[in-house]
């Protein structure tokens, strides 16, 4: 089994910034708590599964860490647009819950509990005005956070990134799918790809 995805994604979480995940460190909401809820949404622009061609699909993941990423003992709901076929779906909650190896096949170790896959609407809107819906779920808006020179704040090589290199922010607006509700805080966009064959020691995303 062999797979590619690429694309871009918009990512939400309840940590104050910066979101400590994806260099592993212990999150921090703004009550206080050491814990991590959000939710991202990728739009893949090219993609398969084997002979499943996966180009246009949306996907969306909420998630919960309990703790810093490597205490494992996640959970991780999934979200497919209702525009994707049937085998498309399918495609995606496997490389997802990491059936078909590759990157996600490695996180698959920390997984606690999978808390399944819904179908609903999902738009993705990028440029000026970065933003995303899943239908009935989550409407969340994002603003990047700029440098002396007005351009975005990015991160670059963290151990659970989802790109080598991202552009970090705030968001706001409202989440609450899969009883994983929290208040929009930290925001993250870039552009990802992962494959099966990705080589070891390759950024590899984090889920």
């Amino acid at each position: 089994m062999a797979y590619t995805i690429s694309g871009n994604y918009l990512a939400s979480c309840s940590c104050v910034l910066v979101c400590g995940c994806a260099m592993d460190a212990q999150p921090r909401d703004a009550q206080g708590n050491e814990q991590c809820r959000g939710t991202a949404v990728f739009h893949i622009a090219e993609g398969y599964l084997d002979d499943v061609d996966l180009s246009g699909v949306d996907f969306a993941f909420y998630n919960y860490f309990p703790s810093h990423l490597t205490a494992g003992d996640w959970k991780l709901g999934l979200v497919v647009d209702s525009d994707a076929g049937e085998e498309q779906a399918d495609a995606v909650e496997r490389i997802l819950t990491g059936s078909e190896g590759g990157p996600f096949g490695e996180l698959s170790q920390f997984f606690g509990e999978y808390l399944g896959m819904r179908r609903a609407q999902i738009s993705l809107s990028d440029g000026d005005k970065p933003a995303f819906e899943i239908q009935g779920l989550s409407d969340v808006q994002y603003q990047p956070l700029t440098g002396p020179d007005g351009t975005p704040t990015t991160v670059k090589n963290a151990l659970f990134g989802f790109a080598p290199e991202f552009e970090i922010g705030r968001t706001e607006g409202q989440s609450d799918g899969f009883d994983l509700g929290f208040a929009p805080e930290y925001g993250e966009r870039g552009d990802y790809v992962f494959s099966t064959e990705q080589q070891e020691g390759q950024p590899h995303g984090r889920i």
